[in-house]
């Protein structure tokens, strides 16, 4: 045995620079690549696998530098110390600020975190969230997701946590702004200011940029109308456009839509930052001044501060979101359908 054992070290040492794989753990356990394979992604214990075993991968794994010696050391503590988050964008204030306390949160618990853009694709968010739970992330979240429940079934069936951010699904609990009172208020500021400055409403205020089959477009929607309802004014059809959140996107849909006008609505709801690059490109290729018009953007950024006074934002309280989603995350109890909505703070009202 000990002849057996010199004469593998030094193959090993003699091929150094070749990157050891699961035939090579599986040639030196003396078991099939299938069985290493689910030892090191931690799916071992539903296989029946014997603890046996597993240590003598896992050992293996560690003393020939496998490149998965972290999943197996979170195999031998029975805790990765790690957590996931898929997100949709980083070219984006508020995804970035989400991340970034994110991070700082999981720090402080001495948590390892692992963030991964998934381009609003729902293959890349299942891509990712199967990579994250290869790695045994001890909780997943999924901001932004356009599938969150699938993500969450996934988790389930891998026995991890998951919770939601930004957008709600209905298998795990949910964090999200308060879209729906939040854009109720942001348009009636934007009405007040119209007042204020003696524009005509009859010009019309447009909603412009998102998804109509996102939750969060939706609950914006229906607060632009009740703000109006509330002022005795009617919503046309036409001046409601959920284009998407790109800024080309966003920068067409105002093209076509003042094609059939012969000047600009007294003020816009625009429903992100992103789609309102796009808007104040447009307004800017067409010779007019963003002084034309009154501007209400859901969401923020500090550069917009040099549009103000023109420009009224609804800031998504990334802060009090993450909080709340440690809270659940240090304390999980709550049921799957659990959605917590979240005040955003009105600036340059």
């Amino acid at each position: 045995m000990r002849l057996l054992s010199t004469a593998r070290s030094c193959h090993v040492a003699s091929d150094s620079a070749k990157r050891l794989t699961i035939y090579d753990l599986a040639r030196f356990a003396e078991t099939s690549p299938s069985t290493v394979s689910a030892v090191l992604n931690g799916s071992w214990k539903r296989r029946r696998i014997s603890q046996k075993l597993a240590d003598k991968i896992l050992t293996l794994a560690q003393s020939e530098g496998y490149s998965a010696n972290m999943q197996a050391r979170a195999l031998r503590r029975e805790r990765s110390g790690i957590i996931g988050m898929i997100l949709p964008l980083y070219d984006n204030r508020y995804f970035s600020s989400i991340a970034q306390h994110f991070e700082a949160q999981a720090r402080k618990r001495g948590l390892f975190a692992i963030v991964a853009c998934t381009n609003r694709d729902p293959a890349q968010e299942r891509e990712a969230a199967r990579m994250m739970l290869a790695y045994r992330v001890e909780c997943l979240v999924s901001t932004g997701a356009t599938d969150p429940d699938t993500i969450s079934l996934m988790c389930e069936e891998a026995g991890v946590a998951s919770l939601n951010l930004d957008l709600p699904g209905s298998k795990a609990p949910s964090i999200i702004s308060d879209n729906r009172d939040g854009a109720r208020r942001l348009t009636l500021a934007i009405l007040d200011r119209l007042d204020a400055n003696g524009a005509a409403h009859s010009d019309g205020v447009l909603f412009i940029g998102g998804r109509g089959e996102d939750h969060n477009t939706r609950e914006r929607i229906e607060g632009f109308i009740k703000a109006r309802t509330e002022r005795g004014l009617a919503t046309r059809d036409a001046d409601i456009l959920p284009c998407d959140y790109a800024a080309d996107k966003a920068q067409v849909a105002l093209e076509a839509y003042m094609r059939h006008r012969t000047r600009l609505p007294a003020a816009m709801f625009v429903n992100s930052t992103i789609a309102l690059e796009g808007i104040v490109r447009w307004l800017q290729q067409s010779g007019h001044q963003l002084d034309e018009v009154t501007v209400g953007c859901f969401d923020w950024d500090p550069l917009a501060a040099a549009l103000y006074p023109h420009l009224m934002m609804a800031r998504q309280s990334v802060e009090v979101m993450i909080e709340q989603l440690f809270a659940m995350i240090d304390d999980p109890a709550q049921a799957p359908g659990t959605l917590v909505e979240v005040a955003p703070e009105l600036i340059g009202i």
